[in-house]
């Protein structure tokens, strides 16, 4: 199975997940849209409130198993890019 890439933004101060968006095996679409939240997030005052991360994995269900914090409410919010 083909990497996928993931962008997750999680609030730290909420201990939520916001924003989950699927990419599949566009590597380049998803590091310009990490780079691009970057920068918007970077610019806000509570900019440290949030964690961006990029992530590879072969599946969602991976992705959940192996980054389980950013799901402990347990609901799969849908892909938003």
């Amino acid at each position: 199975m083909a990497l996928q890439h993931f962008l997750i933004l999680y609030s730290l101060k909420e201990a939520k997940l916001v924003r989950l968006a699927d990419f599949g095996a566009d590597v380049a679409r998803a590091t310009e849209a990490y780079s691009d939240l970057e920068r918007e997030y970077r610019e806000r005052d509570d900019h440290d409130d949030f964690e961006i991360v990029l992530v590879g994995a072969d599946s969602i269900d991976t992705l959940h198993h192996t980054h389980s914090r950013y799901f402990r409410e347990g609901a799969r919010i849908p892909f938003a890019v």
